[in-house]
């Protein structure tokens, strides 16, 4: 039986342990994939630390993942081994309860999440349901690419969901392995787009990255400023912090949304401030195997790139490590050399 390598945890809380497995064959309705790529994203701490219910140990982490169909299961129809593709945090839907017969397939009722509902990219291989696919562009590079599968594909997707339209004040708060994604779709979408981040330093990147203005929230009062702009019709939060979510929203102007994508604890927002501008304030799920294909498309299409530091399959803890110090720059992302 051929073997692979594979990056489990075996338990709450417990270390990566870098294994020996039987290469798996698809189950019906399953494609294999050949990974090639598998970023490290903030979420895979759920594995890690058992923060997720349900997760059944071991488990191998990791929802960016780029490689090859390597492998088809029965019943698959459409998908070839040989093709590119990509695998997010969406794991696949069942398409027969009331969700996704609506439509609304990121609710299906089996809540399938890749690296947590089943075993993820730090691996050779993985096996994936052929809902979770996305088609996988060749100019594209893996290691380059994994990230927009989840960071990317969040940032995008939630901003042209957010009803803003080219021309309009967009903010992002924070510029780290979201937010530096975030401001370079919101340019390339053609919004005046302004950087927020802790720091005069901070406004290099951000001009790089597109902004038209910047914005350090430890010298000026971000929302003050903001509304000085003419108040931002979105605030894209992608930062993990509620007291400095809650600091930035009073940023917005009237008809405006604050998107939150980081997942704090809790957050304040005042009602009549909500109420007096008919302001709103909404989270935004990353997206379902179709929009991750857009993002792709996308960011090729506009030159969207993530900014990465790339580590070979057997140094990920140190990938892990460096991701939740917060000092990577901007995203960590394994390989397998395949």
């Amino acid at each position: 039986m051929p073997k692979m390598r594979a990056v489990q945890v075996p338990r709450p809380k417990g270390p990566f342990e870098i294994v020996e497995r039987d290469i798996p064959d698809p189950g019906p309705g399953s494609v294999r994939v050949k990974v090639q790529a598998c970023g490290v994203c903030h979420s895979d701490m759920l594995v890690k630390e058992g923060a997720f219910p349900g997760i059944q140990y071991p488990r191998v982490p990791g929802h960016e993942i780029v490689g090859v169909i390597d492998a088809i299961g029965s019943g698959v129809v459409g998908w070839n081994p040989g093709q590119r593709v990509g695998v997010g945090w969406h794991g696949g839907y069942c398409g027969r309860c009331e969700p996704c017969r609506r439509g609304e397939f990121f609710a299906c009722v089996l809540g399938l999440v890749t690296g947590i509902s089943f075993d993820g990219g730090y691996a050779d291989y993985m096996i994936a349901p052929f809902t979770a696919l996305a088609l996988f562009p060749d100019e594209l590079a893996p290691a380059e690419a994994a990230p927009l599968m989840c960071a990317g594909l969040t940032t995008y997707n939630a901003l042209r969901n957010s009803g803003a339209r080219a021309g309009e004040l967009v903010a992002v708060l924070g510029l780290g392995g979201l937010g530096h994604l975030g401001v370079q779709f919101a340019n390339k979408m053609g919004f005046r787009t302004v950087g927020i981040a802790r720091g005069r330093d901070k406004e290099a990147l951000a001009r790089k990255l597109g902004a038209w203005h910047y914005i350090d929230s430890q010298a000026q009062d971000a929302a003050a400023e903001l509304l000085k702009l003419g108040g931002a019709k979105v605030i894209l939060a992608t930062i993990t912090n509620g007291d400095a979510m809650s600091a930035v929203m009073g940023g917005l102007g009237i008809n405006g949304t604050f998107m939150v994508l980081g997942a704090p604890p809790s957050m304040n927002a005042s009602p009549l401030f909500l109420l007096s501008g008919r302001r709103s304030i909404k989270g935004w799920y990353s997206g379902t195997s179709i929009d991750s294909q857009d993002t792709l498309a996308f960011s090729l299409l506009a030159g969207v790139r993530s900014m990465n530091q790339v580590f070979p399959l057997e140094k990920a803890n140190e990938a892990y490590e460096l991701m939740m110090s917060g000092k990577a720059r901007f995203r960590a992302v394994l390989t397998t050399g395949h």
